[in-house]
């Protein structure tokens, strides 16, 4: 039960492609054991790596998340709220059903995987919580529409630094990365020009932008409550 207790364990949404998969194999890089979730992942290979399919909308995930951590490793040293959706329509275009999966996705999923991931790390006397946010939240640009990104990421946003804040003197630090345009699965290629010319650097980011801006965060015990813009300029300006 000691090498169980001494490895670090990082809880991962999001984690069946892209920016998720990326950080599930940087964390493992890092010797931490990785609990791995998102609707479609598949069984891992890796014994360091335990896979829990759920949605995350759904707060029973959560549940089955945090017990399968504990049971399977013993504990919980960073979450990393990766899990999102995102719709580019006018705002009178939403459909309900596009604010439900929004709201249930980046917001309810966040709520319930963090309240119970928070309450394990106290008892062990600190943790640490990372969220992908957009950088749309703080720069709204006209040729993405974005009001459902913004209502659901930009809460996010604000509640990292509330967490952050809320639970400084506890051991555990919150904070946030504010990606701009990156080169996912997400995206279609043909759409690939147009979204590189969002950027101030012309060109869309790469996964392992975000991923090693997270690895950075982990390792900043002195950095909390920072929401750390990657996103080729965008926050500066245009």
């Amino acid at each position: 039960m000691g090498l169980q207790e001494e490895r670090k364990v990082a809880v991962i949404t999001g984690a069946s492609q892209g920016i998720g998969a990326a950080l599930v194999d940087a964390y493992r890089k890092l010797g931490h054991a990785v609990v791995a979730t998102s609707r479609t992942i598949a069984l891992a290979n890796d014994a360091g790596v335990l896979a829990v399919p759920g949605d995350i909308a759904d707060p029973a995930t959560a549940d089955r998340l945090v017990s399968a951590a504990i049971e399977r490793f013993g504990r919980i040293d960073t979450l990393v709220n990766n899990a999102g959706v995102f719709f580019a329509k006018p705002f009178t275009d939403y459909t309900p059903e596009d604010y439900a999966t929004a709201i249930g996705v980046n917001l309810t999923g966040f709520f319930h995987l963090t309240q119970l991931a928070v309450g394990q790390m106290l008892s062990q006397g600190g943790g640490h919580i990372v969220t992908i946010t957009t950088s749309l939240v703080d720069n709204a640009d006209a040729r993405v529409p974005s009001v459902l990104a913004s209502l659901t990421k930009g809460g996010l946003q604000s509640a990292t630094k509330s967490l952050a804040i809320e639970y400084a003197t506890r051991g555990i630090r919150a904070n946030a990365v504010s990606p701009g345009t990156i080169r996912t699965p997400m995206h279609a290629e043909e759409t690939h020009h147009f979204l590189a010319g969002l950027q101030p650097v012309g060109r869309m980011g790469e996964i392992d932008d975000i991923v090693g801006a997270v690895l950075y965060l982990e390792t900043a015990p002195f950095v909390t409550g920072e929401i750390l813009h990657v996103d080729g300029g965008v926050s500066a300006g245009h």
